[in-house]
């Protein structure tokens, strides 16, 4: 559908991939209902529902970035888009509150609470007796285990390194559209997709540390799954702004994106600055305090 550029409301036109996508995720999660009963086809379904929702994502995708390239959308379609993406961003701040409220109730007052401190006087000499309120803590050690916390200034502070560069490369690649020096935007663009997986590289290993040699599992009490809960998601977050970043690389390379038209580049680099942020504090209240 053609609009013409002083249009001040845009409708959208009809389109599959909504229900599309729907599909694949209800696919997805009752699948996943019955993979965790045992169901033996229940992950080759799972899988069905994935392939559903990447066609999804190619296809709708897709389908934008060739109106928009065309042409298509007008100054109103551009607000719209920047205010879904803040809402967007502003749920994901919302998604790992919840998890840093998490870590937060259980080491100021669920730990002491168990370990006798104010009306926790009664609940640990019945039920908990003997146990030290310290953190981190993986309960009683023949339930959580004993482990060993992940340096701080090991990996996770070469990551904090990473990151906080690919802020900067990402922020140079943005000045470097802005100019027009396409070249220069393109080597900005490849050094932070590069950097961003580094870092998805070495949080593996670091996983893998923390499972053979530390001791350190999901199984470690309140401590082990905040940990992985939190540097999982975060993690996962990683991978995907990285990937949307290496589209963003490719759309470059063909020419996509000018000065004053580029929301597709700003709202990956917003996400890409939220991912840094929430990094910070994962470093600074996980591995350091």
């Amino acid at each position: 559908m053609a609009h013409h550029a002083d249009d001040s409301y845009y409708v959208p036109h009809g389109t599959k991939w909504p229900i599309i996508g729907s599909l694949g995720m209800i696919t997805m999660m009752a699948s996943a209902g019955f993979w965790v009963n045992d169901s033996q086809t229940a992950p080759w379904i799972f899988l069905v529902g994935t392939l559903i929702l990447i066609y999804m994502v190619f296809g709708w995708f897709g389908e934008v970035i060739r109106e928009s390239e065309a042409g298509m959308y007008n100054a109103q379609v551009d607000t719209s888009f920047r205010m879904g993406m803040m809402w967007f961003i502003f749920s994901e701040v919302m998604f790992f509150a919840c998890f840093f409220g998490a870590l937060f109730y259980a080491r100021m007052f669920a730990v002491p609470w168990l370990g006798g401190e104010g009306s926790g006087a009664f609940t640990n000499e019945v039920l908990w007796q003997g146990y030290d309120a310290v953190w981190p803590t993986a309960g009683p050690e023949e339930l959580g285990g004993p482990f060993q916390t992940v340096p701080a200034f090991g990996v996770p502070f070469v990551n904090t390194l990473i990151l906080l560069s690919s802020g900067f490369t990402v922020t140079m690649a943005h000045h470097a559209l802005k100019k027009e020096a396409r070249g220069k935007l393109i080597t900005w663009l490849i050094a932070t997709v590069v950097l961003g997986f580094l870092f998805v590289f070495l949080q593996v290993e670091e996983y893998k540390e923390a499972y053979v040699h530390l001791g350190l599992t999901l199984g470690s009490g309140i401590y082990g799954s905040t940990f992985f809960m939190l540097t999982g998601f975060h993690g996962m977050h990683v991978t995907l702004g990285a990937i949307m970043l290496a589209v963003i690389t490719i759309r470059c390379m063909r020419g996509h994106f000018k000065p004053e038209h580029h929301f597709g580049f700003e709202a990956v680099a917003w996400y890409w600055h939220f991912v840094d942020v929430v990094w910070l504090g994962l470093f600074i209240f996980v591995y350091v305090y």
